[in-house]
């Protein structure tokens, strides 16, 4: 999906040659179409390629599978997800500083 809306549309192979250590061909095209079947992706037909497009926002996306991910790992918990990220020091101080606001803006009961 990265290469999709990096490029706005692409065919299968332009995302396999977009991907690092890229798994083959078919596997592309069969995660094309798991994602097509989830309502992620669509394609059109150009000549003789499927051309794949995003089907979803980038932000709809990210919400969805943060929230599998929250489900799946962390017991449905978003305090247990948070205390993974900060606990694995891997962010910045600016990082720590947004977050602090982002959670005292919440402690007072307004949106982020």
């Amino acid at each position: 999906m990265d290469v999709l809306y990096a490029k706005g549309s692409a065919t299968a192979a332009e995302i396999r040659d977009a991907l690092p250590d890229a798994p083959s061909y078919s596997a592309v095209r069969a995660l094309l179409r798991i994602l097509e079947d989830k309502g992620h992706a669509r394609h059109e037909p150009q000549g003789p390629r499927y051309v794949y497009f995003p089907q979803v926002s980038r932000e709809r996306a990210r919400r969805s599978a943060l929230k599998r991910l929250v489900s799946t790992f962390f017991e449905g918990s978003a305090a247990q997800a948070a205390a993974a990220l900060i606990g694995s020091e891997t962010l910045s101080k600016d990082e720590v500083t947004r977050l602090s606001a982002m959670l005292e803006r919440a402690r007072k009961g307004e949106r982020a």
